[in-house]
């Protein structure tokens, strides 16, 4: 079991809020986007395992209470109401892609359907769910500038084809009048 995790289901004392708000204040200062996740009945390995994609995309996971993410948040000048929300939440942090956190998320969702999105927060715009999961679907940057660069180099590609079918065929011409 994770800190996180233990910390999470046990009583915090007052040194404890202070460092886990502490914390949650400096990641949402960092952050491009925040997703809001239930995690209620995910497993501890999947949270691991969800924890390590995360890391490699430049994204991170916090489990922290309700009352502390909604502090932090408020603070930030990023209210956003977690009372009325059922189960445990996490914090998803995209520090680069604001794409990315949703995506991440919803990849995961199709092998784990305890997991579900709530909504999430980019450049202080509270996204619900359904918004969330629109921007999960949607490609990310690096898909987006691969297909770009794909689109540039096509029609090239296809004019070096033409012209090289000029030249063979110039070349086959010639070969047949010297003949």
């Amino acid at each position: 079991m994770s800190v996180d995790s233990q910390i999470f289901f046990m009583a915090l004392n007052k040194e404890q809020k202070q460092k886990t708000l502490k914390e949650l204040k400096e990641k949402i200062d960092r952050q491009k986007a925040i997703a809001f996740a239930n995690i209620a009945g995910l497993k501890v390995e999947d949270l691991t395992k969800l924890r390590k994609t995360m890391k490699k995309q430049d994204c991170e996971l916090r489990v922290a209470k309700k009352t502390l993410i909604s502090l932090a948040l408020k603070e930030k000048g990023q209210p956003v109401n977690l009372k009325e929300i059922q189960g445990e939440i996490a914090l998803a942090f995209a520090y680069k892609d604001e794409a990315a956190i949703f995506q991440i998320l919803y990849d995961f969702l199709k092998e784990h359907e305890q997991l579900k999105i709530l909504g999430g927060l980019v450049e202080k715009e509270f996204l619900g769910e359904e918004k969330a999961l629109v921007l999960a679907q949607l490609p990310t940057r690096d898909q987006l500038m691969a297909k770009l660069v794909g689109s540039i180099a096509s029609p090239l590609s296809g004019l070096v084809s033409v012209l090289q079918g000029n030249i063979k065929g110039l070349i086959n011409v010639l070969a047949k009048a010297k003949a």
